[in-house]
């Protein structure tokens, strides 16, 4: 992965903080995504500049279909890095990377805070789609 590599975890590590995520993501997240999650509004379609809007991080959003590696490197590295990583071209993200303000471990306890807001079912979702991204052993 981008910046990545193998220095980062690739599922969310057991020593998370939601309370101090919500925190953070009040700071760093929510001027974008919202103060409730719900994301900007019409997140659907680009903008004018065909930048993709900010999209809710709540149910409501796709988050939750994403693993936890998409998940911290499209926050950790910004969203043109991860899109690249991913082999997606011809979009335009206007998520910036937070790889020089936010923490691998900042970025683990947001996470784990957005997460914190979704209905178990979701979490479950969410947490096997993680479990299907990594790789097999021979």
């Amino acid at each position: 992965m981008v910046g990545v590599g193998s220095t980062h975890a690739q599922t969310q590590p057991a020593n998370t903080d939601p309370s101090r995520g919500e925190e953070l993501y009040a700071e760093h997240c929510a001027s974008c995504h919202g103060v409730n999650l719900e994301g900007q509004e019409d997140w659907q379609s680009p903008d004018g500049d065909g930048v993709l809007r900010a999209p809710p991080h709540d149910r409501t959003g796709h988050t939750w279909h994403h693993d936890d590696a998409v998940l911290f490197t499209y926050t950790k590295f910004g969203g043109k890095a991860a899109l690249l990583n991913m082999g997606v071209t011809g979009v335009i993200s206007g998520m910036p990377g937070f790889e020089d303000r936010l923490s691998d471990q900042d970025v683990w306890d947001i996470l784990s805070f957005i997460k914190s807001t979704w209905p178990e079912r979701l979490q479950e979702a969410q947490k096997q789609r993680t479990l299907m991204a990594q790789p097999q052993g021979n």
